[in-house]
């Protein structure tokens, strides 16, 4: 007896070939057949022609942190994600002696827009070192097969504590302490190392995260040792001080692929050729040898917040004079016209890797707190500026002012026409992910990339075939990670499996939540045309609700293909 038979579903195997009309049956976590499938189940589910593919790959996931108090790892699976990848970009919470808790959590608050109090609350502290954290990862029984990455940000704090944001150059006795803990965690599973150059990514009160104030030496020696285990994979933000070049030196040192993440690699109109430059340059490494690619995301960069919080806006230098600063502080900046005029500075001399360029048609007035207000939702900055007779830039102070900053923005920056995303997604360089899934929780909830990809960029414009679009979100991103046997539907292959409808396959709106440990508040989406999704065989959501569990059946993979 089978534990599980899906009859008559249109089956889409993961690796690009058409669908095809077949039963799938499961038992023991695996996919036992697919064909013609006689016999029974424990559970029979009739698809009546639905589509079935390999649950989505997600490979930029920042759930380090909630997964200790949250093993559903939500909103990922109701999204039809199967399996993720933790510890992008270098942050996370793990090797971390006790004395720098307080330092990883402050920083982790404000880089990856998360909330201090739940993380103060919600983190079981049960592990220092990386195998303790994944013998705990293990004891949690996610909901979702997970992957970590060990992390530049989080190994300098470890070694150098607090002075790691502050001293550009280790000792020497820092740097080979630092090479020990990733070589402790490539032994202990780690899927590779992350780290960041990004200006973007700045700590508590405004100082650099440690990564982003290493030298290029130092990145050598950390991912030179990945080279003495013939496997893991690198990803970085890379900003513009880690060029493609840079990256084809990561990767030519280490002897292992390298991943891109950055706004540079972006679609925007403002320097509309740039993006493209990094797909071509990367694919010329790859063509010497040297595997690079980019980390692509399939929908518009886009963030609601308020200006009591404008993460979007703290790569400006004028944004220094209210980080961490409390309401009142920020409200006389606002009101100061030596700040705006600071602002007004930076829009004219713009740094790299900034995500708002100053094109204020880009910027909408979102939810408003106050009714005389209501009827400017929806406007963009440079249409209220029109119709109050001011500029742009002081109109988006003063309705802050007037709101007391309880009025959100929704800043669209980048990715957000389509003409200049399709190519990029159509790239050899393009690996289709960047959920930041777990992070950047009041301001956005992007974990739904899988579910945008198949509405918007295969029904509704037809760049993709549904065939190659599940390509894209299962065994692409799995084999260019070296997750082995993850993102196929094949006999043998873990039973991954996401049940949809394509006609009807999307997201919601973003939704407000108020479930963090601590009551804090956090932005998700919810799915259409989702029928079910198993993670090992085991169905952990029914397209409307998760499924109660006493353990969840995800898996901690802690081995790649080489």
């Amino acid at each position: 007896m089978y534990d599980l038979i899906i009859r008559q579903a249109q089956v889409f195997d993961g690796l690009g070939n058409p669908g095809r009309n077949a039963d799938v049956a499961v038992k023991d976590g695996v996919v036992a057949k697919v064909g013609v499938v006689e016999g029974s189940a424990k559970r029979v589910v009739e698809a009546k022609g639905l589509a079935l593919m390999p649950g989505i790959v997600d490979l930029h996931t920042h759930f380090d942190a909630q997964v200790t108090w949250d093993p559903t790892l939500s909103p990922s699976p109701g999204l039809g994600v199967t399996t993720v990848v933790m510890g992008n970009c270098g942050f996370g919470i793990t090797p971390c002696p006790a004395e720098h808790r307080e330092t990883m959590m402050k920083n982790l608050s404000v880089v990856e827009g998360m909330d201090l109090n739940a993380l103060m609350s919600g983190i079981n502290w049960n592990f220092e070192s990386f195998k303790e954290y994944m013998d705990q990862l293990r004891a949690t029984k996610p909901y979702l097969n997970t992957a970590l990455f060990v992390g530049h940000s989080v190994v300098r704090t470890a070694v150098m504590g607090e002075a790691g944001s502050e001293n550009a150059t280790p000792t020497a006795e820092q740097l080979e302490a630092m090479c020990q803990l990733v070589r402790e965690a490539m032994r202990d599973g780690a899927i590779g190392f992350a780290s960041s150059f990004s200006p973007n990514h700045s700590g508590y009160g405004g100082r650099p995260m440690p990564s982003t104030i290493a030298s290029e030496e130092e990145l050598l020696a950390l991912t030179g040792v990945m080279r003495e285990f013939d496997r893991g994979v690198f990803m970085m933000a890379t900003g513009a001080r880690a060029t493609p070049e840079v990256m084809e030196k990561v990767a030519s040192n280490s002897g292992r692929p390298a991943f891109i993440s950055t706004v540079l690699s972006m679609y925007n109109p403002a320097t509309p050729d740039l993006a493209l430059t990094y797909y071509e340059k990367t694919a010329q490494a790859r063509a010497r040898g040297n595997e690079v690619y980019i980390l692509t995301s399939c929908q518009p960069l886009s963030f609601d917040f308020t200006l009591e919080e404008p993460y979007p806006l703290f790569s400006h230098s004028a944004f220094d004079a209210v980080k961490n600063k409390p309401h009142d502080e920020i409200l006389r900046a606002y009101r100061d016209s030596a700040f705006r005029d600071t602002f007004r500075n930076d829009l004219k001399n713009l740094k790299p890797g900034i995500l708002f360029l100053g094109d204020w048609k880009y910027l909408e007035v979102g939810e408003v707190a106050k009714p005389q207000h209501k009827e400017l939702e929806g406007l963009t900055f440079e249409e209220l500026g029109r119709r109050w007779g001011v500029d742009p830039l002081d109109a988006f102070f003063d309705l802050a002012i007037k709101e007391d900053l309880q009025n959100h923005v929704i800043g669209k920056f980048f990715n957000h026409i389509d003409e200049g995303v399709a190519p990029l997604l159509k790239h050899s360089s393009s690996v289709v992910t960047l959920s930041d899934a777990g992070a950047h929780l009041i301001y956005m909830c992007d974990a739904a990339f899988g579910l945008h990809f198949l509405a918007h960029w295969v029904r509704e414009t037809g760049h993709f075939t549904l065939e190659e679009g599940v390509r894209r979100l299962t065994s692409q991103p799995a084999d260019r990670f070296k997750i082995p046997n993850r993102g196929r539907l094949l006999e043998g292959s873990p039973a991954d499996l996401l049940l949809f409808d394509p006609a009807t396959v999307g997201m919601s709106k973003l939704e407000t939540a108020h479930d963090l440990p601590g009551g804090g508040a956090r932005k998700l989406r919810s799915a259409h045309g989702i029928h079910g999704v198993w993670v090992n065989g085991c169905l952990v959501h029914d397209g409307k609700n998760y499924v109660e569990l006493a353990e969840g059946p995800g898996h901690v993979i802690d081995s790649f293909a080489a």
